[in-house]
């Protein structure tokens, strides 16, 4: 199979984006695992070579010669002005700018130019004020798709996945948001992901809600009546699904390497412990989207932007998982 073409997106360039980008294309392997395509302003690139003291050679390319596309090409926008750019700051034209050039990311996924879109840290805040209109950049991504499916934000750690059945809400709401249909969901998307990484049969393990997995009901229900039929009937369907593991010790099997997957119950249920076990190596995955789309889960750091101090590892992950992903995406594509 020809090597699969990734996108590459800055990511907002007031913080750590550019760096980490220079740093990745300058990284041993990368360019033999893949065909990468940087979209964005000519200038933003040229930042994270100046800040990273490393060579980011712009062969620039216009969209009708992508198709053909080998090795490292640029694709050229026009999105923000370098007197714009203000290190450490949250800024509208960082937001603007990391819209339009993940808005030129997709649409050339949608159209079958790029495999994978692998984007640089982004910045909420700017993103919002830049006219995000969406929870988050998932939610932006699956509307500007035009995807109506389910879809989540995973989270991954080396060869471990978690997702979630409830997400962006309060505690005091998540037990009233938890169903057997929503476990099924989070598990379905883990089960369906792993596989197009390249786990064929993977392992899922389905984290309680209450201490002690409710202890047979002494400290609440929801393992019995909504937990237990969930992963019965996951299992019945054929997948390698096991569960309600106690919260406390479930992730003590995913290091032991005994499970592929995670399905949790709420964000910091799963947050916590990945980034306890590795916060410079996580990746999120923007998963039930119709293209591979993953960023390292660590966010701009401006405490350190612009000072070449940015650890490559997490963007790294991440691209070494989109290169599996948009690898089986595109064997779908063509067999489509």
């Amino acid at each position: 199979m020809t090597k699969p073409r990734i996108a590459i997106v800055p990511g907002d360039p007031s913080g750590i984006g550019p760096e980490l980008i220079a740093k990745l294309i300058n990284d041993e392997g990368v360019l033999d695992a893949a065909n990468v395509l940087l979209v964005g302003d000519s200038h933003l690139w040229q930042q994270g070579g100046r800040q990273t003291e490393l060579d980011v050679p712009l062969t620039t390319i216009s969209e009708a010669e992508i198709a053909d596309q080998s090795g490292l090409s640029h694709l050229e926008m026009e999105t923000i002005e370098p007197d714009d750019i203000r290190i450490a700051e949250v800024t509208v034209a960082g937001g603007t700018t990391s819209l339009r050039c993940l808005d030129k990311a997709l649409d050339l996924a949608q159209d079958g130019l790029v495999d994978g879109v692998l984007f640089g840290p982004f910045n909420k805040a700017a993103m919002t004020s830049a006219g995000l209109n969406a929870e988050d950049e998932h939610k932006y991504m699956a509307r500007y798709l035009g995807f109506e499916g389910y879809h989540s934000e995973i989270n991954v750690l080396d060869e471990l996945m978690t997702t979630r059945v409830t997400s962006h809400i309060g505690l005091k709401d998540v037990a009233a948001n938890i169903s057997e249909e929503g476990i099924m969901k989070a598990v379905n998307l883990a089960n369906d992901t792993l596989r197009k990484a390249g786990k064929d049969r993977p392992s899922i393990a389905v984290a309680a809600l209450n201490p002690h997995a409710g202890d047979n009901g002494k400290f609440g229900r929801e393992e019995i009546e909504v937990l237990e039929p969930a992963v019965k009937k996951a299992q019945e369907k054929q997948m390698d699904v096991t569960g309600p593991w106690p919260s406390d010790t479930v992730f003590l099997k995913a290091k032991r390497g005994e499970v592929d997957a995670v399905v949790t119950m709420y964000h910091d249920q799963g947050q916590i412990a990945i980034k306890l076990m590795g916060f410079e190596r996580g990746v999120t995955v923007a998963g039930g989207l119709p293209i591979p789309v993953a960023t390292p889960a660590h966010g701009t750091a401006f405490d350190i932007a612009g000072q070449n101090k940015a650890n490559v590892g997490a963007t790294r992950q991440a691209f070494d998982l989109l290169v599996r992903m948009a690898k089986t995406h595109r064997a779908e594509r063509d067999a489509a």
